[in-house]
């Protein structure tokens, strides 16, 4: 029992050492900042971070008040779920350039734009339906990044 236990012991101190030697080496601890650099980690960012430097909200907002939930627990839960994709994406060099945002993280930047700008979108969103929703950005592309 003894010898199972120091192979497991290995194992898992293989597996911690590789795990945290990655993590390092490709700059994970920067993902648990706000700092938007982390987001052009990537070179399939470059665009998006060029573009957000440029733009009316580099300084309002950085990447996270944008794209990840405003509460403590959702957004770590996105910032979780979106590394999880990104890595495996970019690992497997499965993604689509330029890069999309899909529809859960879609859903996520609405409702924060809805959030930060209230005053004006609760003038425009007060009598709005599932069935007649709009999104800010159907008016605004270049909102955020400029296109």
């Amino acid at each position: 029992m003894a010898k199972l236990y120091l192979i497991l012991s290995v194992c898992m101190g293989i597996v911690l050492g590789i795990g945290s030697a990655t993590f390092f080496y490709a700059g994970g601890y920067s993902y648990l900042l706000d700092d938007p650099s982390a987001c052009n980690n990537c070179h399939i960012m470059d665009n998006q971070y060029y573009s957000w430097t440029k733009s009316s909200h580099r300084s309002v907002a950085v990447c996270n008040d944008c794209h990840t939930p405003r509460s403590f627990g959702r957004k770590w839960i996105t910032k979780g779920l979106n590394g999880w994709n990104h890595s495996y994406a970019f690992t497997s060099d499965n993604f689509h350039e330029p890069i999309q945002i899909n529809t859960r993280n879609r859903n996520i930047t609405e409702e924060n734009c809805r959030y930060c700008h209230q005053m004006v979108t609760s003038n425009i969103t007060f009598h709005e339906t599932e069935n007649t929703k709009i999104q800010c950005t159907s008016c605004h592309r270049s909102a955020g990044h400029l296109k």
